[in-house]
């Protein structure tokens, strides 16, 4: 049984990578189209206030200090985790502003998240990989049921991967869900600068790349306007509002561009996919010099996958150890590094900032910096460089 609507249309986004990126074109899009958007988006980088837009604007300390008061009252006894209560905050925030289209990033899996408490009028699954393999499962089977989850009974349900497990297309079919496949019932198609969007009924041509670095984000590209095709009935968007969107949509950390000479890179990745997607990237963005990273990972994640998908491009490691229980110390990604067979040198540090500060020292103008690894050690270094 689902809660009550938050919204006149309400969107899911779930997958392993890319549910950030598709919450912020579907975001663009629809306020380009001159809609009221609402959306939700975790974890956060700086502050909290980043989970929670209204008009494409993060929402005010006190508007969720009164969502929190509100939900503290609610509950009662009942126990809530940190992430069901501040997913209870943010739907009522977009519940009394009553938007046009809230837009909600699913937490962790799908099927048990608490995002999924809501009904969706469209849910997509951007991606489906290896990642939270202790809470979703070992393999893409079991995860891709626990993604699917999100799908309703009667309602476009989108896959952004272009082979989605056979858990996926199961369940989407028991559920009664209407499955659109990427490559098979929808697409974005590139060449030199000019793309092509086919699926639900459009067909748009002479749209812009993407401004989102990296191969993988048209894939992003194509699920949102997929999604954007299932609503066209209820919420139109032209073609001339979706190319404006597109051109500009931009995702704080995601291949992030912050300093040159050296060039300094930030990119949230810490899973295996979304680190192959980011050496992508880096291939595609050709330096003079050499590539260093620094990196802190959680000990709970496949760190030696995630590093030897880089090992063939960094000349130098600059290893971070991260704070809490979840953290993993620099010694243990040392220990990965030899797991996955690179030998290149490495230096290990007791937080994020000291090794970064190491990197800058060790630069030269013309090499390129990555940080990367986590949510955490991204937004280390970006109070750093504010």
């Amino acid at each position: 049984m689902f809660l009550d609507r938050i919204a006149g249309n309400t969107i899911l986004v779930g997958g392993t990578n890319g549910k950030g990126s598709v919450v912020a074109l579907l975001e663009s899009i629809y306020l380009a189209a001159g809609y009221s958007v609402g959306s939700y988006t975790s974890p956060h980088l700086l502050h909290y206030n980043e989970r929670v837009h209204l008009g494409g604007v993060e929402v005010s300390d006190q508007q969720l200090c009164d969502a929190f008061n509100t939900v503290e009252t609610a509950r009662a006894d009942t126990q809530l985790t940190y992430f069901e209560f501040g997913t209870l905050a943010a739907a009522h925030i977009l519940q009394s502003q009553n938007p046009d289209v809230a837009i909600l990033e699913v937490g962790l899996g799908g099927r048990l998240d608490a995002v999924n408490l809501f009904d969706a009028d469209v849910a997509i699954v951007t991606t489906v990989d290896i990642d939270h393999s202790d809470w979703l499962g070992e393999d893409r089977e079991s995860i891709g049921y626990e993604k699917a989850g999100i799908f309703r009974a009667g309602k476009p349900a989108i896959c952004g991967d272009i082979a989605p497990p056979s858990s996926l297309v199961k369940t989407a079919d028991d559920l009664g869900a209407e499955l659109y496949v990427q490559g098979r019932d929808f697409s974005f198609d590139c060449e030199q600068l000019a793309c092509r969007f086919h699926g639900g009924g459009l067909e748009w041509t002479g749209l812009p790349q993407p401004r989102l670095a990296g191969q993988h984000q048209r894939l992003n590209v194509a699920s949102t306007l997929m999604a954007v095709a299932s609503l066209q009935p209820r919420l139109p968007v032209t073609r001339v509002q979706a190319i404006a969107a597109i051109a500009g949509t931009e995702v704080v950390a995601r291949f992030q561009i912050v300093a040159t000479e050296p060039e300094v890179i930030l990119d949230v990745a810490h899973n295996p996919q979304a680190v192959r997607a980011l050496a992508r990237t880096c291939g595609e963005r050709a330096v003079k010099g050499r590539t260093i990273a620094v990196v802190g990972m959680m000990r709970d994640k496949a760190i030696a996958e995630c590093l030897g998908a880089l090992g063939a491009m960094v000349d130098k490691w600059f290893l971070a150890s991260l704070p809490g229980p979840r953290g993993a110390d620099a010694s243990v990604l040392a220990d990965a590094l030899l797991i996955s067979g690179i030998k290149e040198p490495h230096e290990q540090f007791a937080d994020v900032t000291m090794a970064y500060h190491a990197a800058l020292s060790h630069a030269k103008p013309e090499d390129r910096i990555l940080v990367f690894g986590s949510f955490v050690t991204v937004g280390a270094i970006m109070h750093a460089l504010n």
